[in-house]
């Protein structure tokens, strides 16, 4: 259902040396940038008809800011995976906002882990069972 998901970025620059390095980790590239475009509309994935994750500077050409209980989750195929990109986004810059780790109730088998990106942008990295 979801094609993707943008976020804002500030500077461009560091977010495609974060991102970049981040998404690998999960086999996934930039697949898309708008030619010309001054806000640098990027789209990461693994496949144009998979669900993706876009970067931009904001259209009203303010500061980009998270938007308040916004958050962007991304699919693990292992908790090996989670872990690796919680390592990865800490390693790049990113702040942490939960460790890896089972979540309430463990019987659910919710795997996951939270950070932000250098612009305050919000995801999680999850396994479930």
């Amino acid at each position: 259902m979801i094609g993707y998901a943008t976020v804002g970025v500030n500077d461009l620059e560091r977010a495609y040396r974060f991102y970049d390095a981040l998404f690998a980790e999960v086999g996934a590239k930039r697949l898309m940038a708008l030619p010309g475009d001054p806000r640098g509309f990027t789209l990461y994935g693994t496949g144009m008809d998979r669900p993706m994750v876009a970067i931009t500077r904001p259209y009203d050409d303010g500061a980009a800011s998270p938007g308040n209980g916004s958050m962007i989750a991304l699919a693990a195929d292992s908790r090996e995976q989670v872990d690796a990109l919680y390592a990865k986004a800490l390693e790049l810059g990113g702040s942490d906002e939960g460790a890896p780790g089972l979540r309430q109730p463990e019987e659910m088998g919710f795997y996951g882990a939270y950070w932000r990106d250098p612009d305050g942008n919000k995801f999680c990295a999850f396994k479930l069972g």
